[in-house]
């Protein structure tokens, strides 16, 4: 290669880095990005109905899109803009997280848990909501507790950290049990449904919202001790304390000015679309304890009931 040459590629690689650089540094700085695009990306799951699940033709809805949305309105008006276009990306349990450190999703409303393995890759908002992992049978199945899993085969969808919860619980010694996995959570109920296992193992609210749109909700029911208490919240990404202020800051307002308490009530305790079922789930203590007491802790830090 000629010095000409040679000096032509080290400024094109050196512009190339200084692009990159500039392009990591924006995303890091999500409000920046927002301004100078005058678009957000939300992260959305397809069937973790109440909390976040689409409606087809690509909509969704659901507790956490609400929450999101109203950071967004709020965000908006923050920086002066007089629109905001909201993208919706579905993401998956396995997916999640590295689309938020990507840059692809800015705020990611399904259903994730907050704990302190995560927080190394991702952060949190303020808790909005906190679910009880427990499962779900067959009504007529017999099972009513963990010792009578022994033998049986479980559910739980990939990427998530339900079965490996259900392991380590002090009641599970000596149980055996074999584990398939599906996609997404109503691939997970489906294999239940179907009779291909016999339990899924998954946080309270998807248990109840996938039962609520089964085809005969009566043929099941949640059982069993309470595996885990697992604080949930919308999740976006590190180091990045100016965004991270404002959505604290949005859902702060929610929690004391008594909306929050009003979204759970229309999509946990009211009939929702697309079939009008109600879940029928009442805010539980910890739910609860987490509006009385705004925080990001970890699920870590909470004391199972």
């Amino acid at each position: 290669m000629s010095l000409p040459m040679m000096k032509k590629s080290i400024l094109v690689l050196a512009a190339t880095l200084v692009a990159a650089g500039a392009a990591q540094a924006q995303a890091s700085d999500t409000l920046a990005k927002i301004k100078s695009s005058g678009k957000v990306t939300m992260g959305v799951r397809e069937s973790s109905s109440p909390l976040s699940y689409t409606l087809g033709g690509g909509k969704f809805a659901g507790y956490h899109i609400d929450v999101c949305e109203h950071v967004l309105g709020d965000v908006r008006k923050a920086l002066g803009l007089s629109g905001l276009t909201i993208e919706y990306t579905p993401v998956t349990s396995q997916n999640r997280i590295p689309l938020v450190q990507n840059g692809t999703v800015d705020l990611e409303c399904g259903s994730t848990t907050n704990n302190t393995a995560r927080q190394q890759q991702v952060a949190f908002g303020l808790t909005t909501y906190v679910t009880e992992v427990r499962t779900a049978v067959n009504a007529k199945s017999g099972i009513n507790s963990i010792n009578q899993l022994n033998g049986k085969t479980l559910v739980t969808t990939t990427g998530t950290t339900s079965v490996q919860t259900l392991r380590k619980h002090e009641r599970a010694t000596g149980i055996n049990f074999n584990e398939v996995f599906g996609k997404d959570h109503a691939d997970s109920f489906l294999i239940l449904e179907s009779g291909r296992a016999d339990a899924f193992v998954m946080d309270d609210n998807i248990l109840a919202g996938n039962i609520a749109n089964a085809k005969t909700p009566a043929d099941f029911k949640i059982v069993g001790e309470v595996l885990a208490v697992e604080p949930i919240a919308v999740m976006f990404r590190k180091d990045d304390p100016a965004f991270k202020k404002a959505v604290d800051d949005s859902i702060r307002k929610l929690i004391t000015s008594g909306e929050i308490q009003k979204m759970y009530a229309k999509w946990f305790q009211s009939p929702i679309p697309p079939r009008n079922i109600n879940v029928n789930l009442p805010a539980g203590e910890n739910t609860k304890a987490a509006w009385a007491n705004p925080n990001d802790n970890p699920a870590e830090a909470w004391v199972k009931k």
